[in-house]
């Protein structure tokens, strides 16, 4: 059993535990896209990032791959962590607008423009859909192709292999399959309609006796 330390709480936990897990046990909430309970942890997302203190230092390292020990000190939230998790969101964001799973993060983070180029590739390398066809289904029907920029997820050659069982299970588990509810009518790579940035509608002696949020944005009637 290790003690650490997460956001002034002190809790023990078993040797091996990662610093995301021990963090969510104590109901503190780290966002994390490319991690999964039944996968091995990969680190591919980095928006679970957390400040390590180290003395009078400290580094931001990714909380899914970070193992717990003994007199480690982390905070999950503190502004260098939200500063840095904010770009790291424009950056997905920017290589996957339609995703709805990262148009509500970038919501909730308060991400109101996109500083990089919008190129649609709608996928974020998070690696999840090759892992759990490897160790859940134990097929490795498809893998990382290419390196780089060109990097991307595909099948051998492009032929379906016949290792693949066709379960869906890529589909189901990946976390920008499902699109955002405006995907056809953002500006400049965000929706943000949860964030009420649309034009608002009242009558002119509003009193706010009713109100709505919808796809369409925020109407007041």
């Amino acid at each position: 059993m290790v003690t650490i330390s997460i956001d002034g709480i002190r809790t023990v936990v078993p040797e091996g535990t990662t610093v995301l897990e021990a963090a969510r046990d104590l109901g503190i909430a780290i966002p994390s896209l490319c991690h999964n309970p039944g996968l091995s942890p990969y680190g591919a997302c980095r928006v679970c990032i957390v400040e390590v203190k180290k003395g009078e230092r400290s580094t931001i390292e990714a909380s899914c791959t970070l193992p717990a020990s003994d007199g480690l000190v982390v905070i999950t939230n503190s502004e260098r962590v939200r500063k840095n998790r904010k770009v790291l969101i424009e950056l997905l964001v920017s290589s996957c607008p339609t995703s709805k799973t990262l148009q509500d993060l970038a919501a909730n983070y308060g991400v109101n423009r996109i500083r990089f180029a919008i190129k649609d590739k709608n996928c974020i390398l998070c690696g999840l859909c090759v892992r759990y066809c490897k160790e859940q289904m134990q097929s490795g029907g498809i893998g990382f192709v290419g390196r780089g920029t060109s990097r991307k997820v595909a099948t051998a050659f492009g032929v379906t292999p016949q290792e693949c069982r066709n379960c869906g299970g890529c589909e189901w588990i990946c976390p920008v399959c499902e699109r955002a509810c405006t995907a056809a009518n953002l500006t400049n790579g965000l929706c943000g309609g949860c964030q009420n940035l649309m034009h608002v509608e009242t009558c002119e002696l509003c009193v706010h006796c009713s109100e709505s949020v919808n796809a369409r944005g925020h109407r007041v009637y």
